[in-house]
């Protein structure tokens, strides 16, 4: 554990921020501001790709983002959010959302080297990712590198994908309504074996019903909060600019936050909740029947956006105007105490059902990230026992303390980084030219159209 946990200090640290949000900077510059001048344009893309509108790919464009989603928005969005306003103060969410606005950048990089990079297996899989865009991008003499990430990936998948987020959901149900333990590990182990047994199409299918409607109930109570106290909202957001670069001393039970504090806090649970860098959602996407990887790319850099702008900050907008983030609770329980100030006897149901949402859905989708590794080391053959390991680990996860196999999955986390920012950063000349030529290409066609 002591071994372990100075590793994770070490690949979690300064240097992994910088890298992360350094490298979402220079694409972000490199690609001429794209993902900000395209947003609209994602948008439309989003809409339109509700249904597959290509032979090349298992599941539609849409869902593919609701896959990606539900493995982004979790128990980062609750949990992970009071952490870091707790630790580094109201101005944490601002550089929440700078490395979210970079972090955009990044995502659009990873989606378009995944699809245009991705295989086709013998089984008709479509599978892409770090570990395929190295192989084919960066050529075999990287293929060491592109091993590394899938190992990582195996490893984290397993732990954070399966054992955390089910351990989460036994922890929240038996808080809140007194669940055993036992009887939770029955039925996530039934619902997780209905969905993950059915593979990529089934997952894709529940995440593109489940995603939308549990975060629209979920920012409809975070907003209701925000609208009770909404004269507070001005003087909040200066407070959240203010701090990002002047953070005050303590305030009631908050531990007091400086300003190095506040920019790691913020960058830390901001890449932590929406993935940016990680190389896990470009995975999902190189399953989507698109046409173009520019086009999937565009869908594929809204995740970022919707998770980190909108859902982490209704949260953190929650918590601001209520003031209870600095009354010496952490975690769910801040979250919970400030809904229920709008909404007694509900407000913590409401929370405890959506943390269970999220951390389901999660768990879907790390399935299929950790489910592509495999089939990068062993092919199609690795599909099922995968899967079937995959469903007996979420409740395995619930029923066993998990101090080793968390900080394990953490740092395998980080450790996926690592290979993904490296092969991006290597293959920016690729990507840079391929946006161009697309850019080039769009505008040729709305001249002869004009």
């Amino acid at each position: 554990m002591e071994w372990l946990t100075l590793i994770n200090n070490f690949v979690w640290g300064p240097c992994m921020l910088v890298l992360l949000f350094g490298t979402g900077l220079y694409l972000t510059i490199g690609l001429r501001f794209f993902t900000i001048r395209n947003f609209a344009r994602g948008l439309h893309h989003a809409w339109a790709g509700r249904r597959q509108d290509s032979e090349h790919g298992e599941i539609s464009p849409f869902n593919a983002l609701m896959t990606a989603l539900a493995g982004d928005i979790g128990t980062g969005n609750i949990v992970g959010v009071a952490t870091a306003i707790y630790m580094g103060g109201p101005g944490a969410l601002f550089w929440m959302w700078m490395t979210a606005l970079v972090g955009m950048a990044t995502k659009f990089s990873e989606v378009l080297l995944a699809v245009h990079f991705r295989e086709r297996t013998p089984a008709g899989n479509w599978v892409g990712g770090a570990m395929f865009f190295i192989k084919n991008g960066l050529g075999r003499r990287w293929m060491w590198l592109g091993s590394a990430f899938a190992l990582f990936g195996i490893v984290a998948c397993i732990g954070t994908g399966a054992m955390v987020q089910s351990n989460a959901i036994g922890g929240v149900l038996k808080a809140s309504f007194g669940i055993p333990f036992e009887v939770s590990a029955v039925v996530l182990l039934l619902l997780s074996g209905l969905v993950l047994l059915g593979g990529v199409k089934r997952i894709a299918a529940v995440a593109g019903k489940i995603v939308p409607v549990m975060a629209l109930c979920y920012a409809a109570m975070a907003l209701l909060v925000i609208v009770m106290h909404i004269s507070e909202v001005p003087g909040i957001f200066a407070m959240v600019l203010r701090e990002a670069f002047t953070p005050t001393a303590a305030q009631g039970g908050a531990a007091g936050a400086s300003i190095m504090m506040a920019i790691r806090m913020g960058m830390a649970r901001g890449i932590f909740s929406n993935e940016a860098g990680l190389g896990t959602a470009p995975m999902a996407h190189a399953a989507a029947s698109t046409r173009s990887p520019m086009t999937q790319a565009t869908i594929g850099m809204l995740d970022t956006f919707i998770d980190t702008i909108v859902v982490c900050s209704l949260t953190a907008f929650a918590l601001l105007v209520t003031g209870l983030w600095s009354n010496g609770q952490e975690g769910a329980a801040v979250t919970s105490a400030a809904f229920e100030s709008v909404l007694p006897g509900v407000g913590g149901i409401v929370v405890t059902v959506c943390l269970s949402l999220f951390a389901f859905t999660t768990a879907m989708s790390w399935c299929v990230y950790g489910e592509r590794c495999a089939i990068y080391f062993f092919g199609d053959r690795a599909q099922l026992p995968f899967r079937v390991v995959y469903c007996i680990a979420i409740p395995v996860g619930i029923l066993i303390k998990l101090d080793l196999v968390w900080l394990l999955a953490d740092t395998c986390n980080a450790l996926m980084a690592i290979p993904n920012l490296i092969a991006i950063l290597l293959l920016s000349p690729v990507l840079f030219k391929l946006v161009k030529q697309e850019e080039a290409s769009f505008r040729s066609e709305c001249a002869k159209d004009d």
